[in-house]
């Protein structure tokens, strides 16, 4: 696998980042290979994407957490949680798109740090109509 780009973000330090996009998390640009920009074609400003991001500061050993980090709460089974940490630290992120260019877009609210790598964007698909 390698990433088809990056994020750039003033997050710029793990803590720093909030744990929710709905909890203060700054616009972002992504930043693609110049290979992958026809794959930007028919993006428009307004549509909603997941971002799938390879969260690289996670540690990949943790298999129970406290969630939301807090340790009042007891610990499970890091599947039931959206800790960073995890055995393949794969993110995921709905995000409005904002802007287009040739090779990046930028997005409304990212809480990834920058330089988080980007593995992969689809579309948000509203109701399929049947056939």
């Amino acid at each position: 696998m390698r990433p088809v780009g990056w994020v750039e973000s003033t997050l710029t330090d793990r803590s720093e980042a909030p744990k929710q996009p709905d909890e203060g998390a700054p616009p972002a640009r992504i930043v693609f290979r110049p290979e992958f920009g026809e794959a930007l074609s028919g993006l428009e400003v307004g549509d909603r994407v997941v971002l799938l991001t390879w969260l690289h500061l996670g540690r990949r050993d943790v298999l129970t957490g406290h969630p939301r980090g807090d340790t009042g709460r007891a610990p499970r089974g890091i599947f039931t949680t959206r800790s960073p940490e995890r055995p393949n630290p794969i993110g995921l992120h709905t995000v409005t798109v904002t802007g287009v260019e040739s090779a990046a877009i930028t997005v409304d609210a990212l809480e990834a740090v920058t330089g988080t790598p980007v593995i992969d964007v689809k579309p948000v698909l509203g109701p399929v109509a049947e056939r």
